[in-house]
């Protein structure tokens, strides 16, 4: 089974899947085709992480992060009067992407397993996707036209992303040759073309003309690594994220504040669900912007922040009656979360990501990439937890989730959307493990954000209209600021979910706000 934001992802990997592949390998034939298809979203000029849950109980991480360019600091952005880093052009564009060497990794962990996919068949619907073309999503085109103000002007975006001189319409055809091209080269000399060899001079060259201070040394130098993930214990199982730079230790911190707080003894989607999962997502997102940054320069270990002491303590801050005052989030970001499993168990769950809609906007001429702008996440401040340093990891809302239950199911969870990947997270979880719904329900149901969403200044509670208005004044009467928005808005991310049940039914969950699908046999 799979599961992904847009269709011909999801058929990707099951094309591999009913090849014999494995999990892990109709994984990258899935984020290789949704790189393609899904362009506003996601890149392979952006960063990856893995959860890979083994049939032998193993949970890993695969950290594919990107660093900052070693020719970069403070100063090149100060000198030219700017007080933050700017979201879009050379200057955003600022990191490695560091997608593509996720992918090599979870390859060679696939290939110890018995994997025997070949690039070329991973690689091949993207491929085709690219050369021949797509439809048009309705998202694409309309984010095209929202930011046509930032974007057209950015070396390359015109030529690739506006056909004709054009906002793409809703359904036309859409083609990137150069991408093709790109993907082709990735097949036939390997993934690690990427950065290292005829192809990384070719990135690395068009990155220095549209003014981009990362260079073929970054490249050079870049590795995934192989990472042992977060866990917090939970009375229904053990559950899981990624490590920091994600923000991982949120989403878990809010289910383990949540079983400490008296959640199982609630209505679900009621006034106390949303509520007390908002406060535990306050006090989750307090624990981010004290301590979590690249593990390179943290003073403390994220999995002791998972202790049973400490979320014991802070789960007792949670007022029942009572909203807590806050601050402000890290705002929206446009991702992918997809999810696999196959027949032996084996259980993946990807994120990949661009940050903004179309990243930096840079579109590298030779390639056909489009670069992220992951590095806008670092401050010029020198003493913020973030500061920009040569060589540091930026900051990442991304964070897939998995869990291994006590009754023996194992789950794969995750959404798009900067600070609402985790609280995103948490309404899934809790609706089907502690409230017992199934899983398309739990995603489908109506959600809410505490935060920003795209364009607004606001840092509200957001809650989908399908909400009663009797929810809607009871959040209110406790002190929350709701705001209200349409019936399945996109603002609320694309979730998804895949559960293996003991006896190893599969059961999955596409987000009807997304483009995807279920695929399985």
């Amino acid at each position: 089974m799979a599961v992904a934001p847009h269709h011909l992802a999801s058929q990707a990997a099951l094309a591999i899947l009913r090849n014999g592949g494995n999990a892990i390998e109709a994984m990258v034939a899935a984020a290789s085709t949704i790189a393609v298809v899904y362009p506003h979203m996601n890149s392979i000029g952006g960063d990856g992480f893995w959860l890979i849950a083994k049939p032998n109980g193993e949970t890993i991480a695969i950290d594919a992060c990107g660093a900052a360019a070693k020719a970069i600091s403070t100063e090149t952005y100060t000198s030219r009067g700017l007080k933050s880093i700017p979201f879009r052009g050379p200057l955003a564009a600022n990191t490695v992407a560091g997608t593509i060497s996720g992918w090599e990794l979870a390859l060679k962990i696939s290939a110890e397993m018995g994997g025997k996919q070949s690039l070329n068949n991973l690689l091949a619907d993207a491929i085709h996707y690219a050369s021949s073309g797509f439809p048009v999503t309705e998202s694409q085109s309309a984010l095209t036209l929202a930011k046509l103000g930032e974007l057209r002007d950015v070396a390359g975006f015109a030529e690739v992303f506006l056909p004709g001189g054009a906002v793409p319409a809703t359904g036309s055809n859409f083609t990137n040759p150069k991408l093709a091209l790109t993907l082709r080269t990735l097949a036939e000399d390997g993934l690690g073309s990427f950065y290292r060899g005829p192809l990384a001079d070719k990135i690395a060259a068009d990155l220095a003309a549209a003014g981009s201070l990362v260079g073929i040394d970054d490249l050079h130098a870049h590795r995934a690594e192989l990472k042992q993930p977060l866990q917090v214990a939970h009375s229904a199982g053990t559950l899981f994220n990624t490590a920091p730079p994600t923000q991982g230790l949120v989403s878990l911190a809010i289910l383990g504040l949540l079983d400490r707080a008296g959640l199982a003894s609630v209505q679900a989607d009621s006034a106390d669900h949303v509520h007390l999962t908002v406060e535990a997502t306050k006090l989750a997102f307090g624990l981010r912007d004290r301590f979590i940054t690249d593990p390179a320069h943290m003073q403390v270990d994220p999995q002791s922040l998972l202790a049973s002491e400490a979320l014991d303590s802070l789960a007792r801050k949670i007022d029942i009656n009572h909203a807590a005052p806050w601050g402000a989030g890290k705002g929206p970001g446009d991702t992918i979360w997809m999810g696999v499993c196959d027949a032996d168990g084996l259980a993946v769950s990807f994120i990949q990501s661009i940050y903004h809609e179309f990243g930096s906007g840079i579109v590298l001429p030779s390639t056909g990439i489009n670069w992220q702008n992951r590095g806008a996440s670092f401050s010029l401040d020198p003493n913020h937890l973030c500061a920009l340093l040569p060589g540091k990891k930026p900051f990442h809302t991304l964070n897939p989730a998995a869990a291994r239950l006590h009754d023996g199911r194992v789950m794969v969870y995750g959404n798009m959307g900067g600070d609402g990947q985790p609280q995103s997270q948490a309404a899934v979880f809790t609706r089907h493990v502690v409230f017992g719904q199934t899983l398309q329900t739990a995603v489908s149901a109506p959600r809410w954000l505490l935060g920003r969403t795209w364009g607004e200044s606001s840092d509200s509670l957001k809650l989908e209209s399908r909400f009663s208005l009797e929810t809607v004044q009871a959040l209110r009467a406790r002190g929350h600021e709701v705001d209200v928005l349409g019936a399945y808005d996109s603002a609320f991310g694309h979730a998804g979910a895949i559960v293996r049940h003991p006896g190893g039914t599969l059961e999955g969950a596409s987000d009807p706000r997304s483009d995807g699908v279920v695929a399985a046999f």
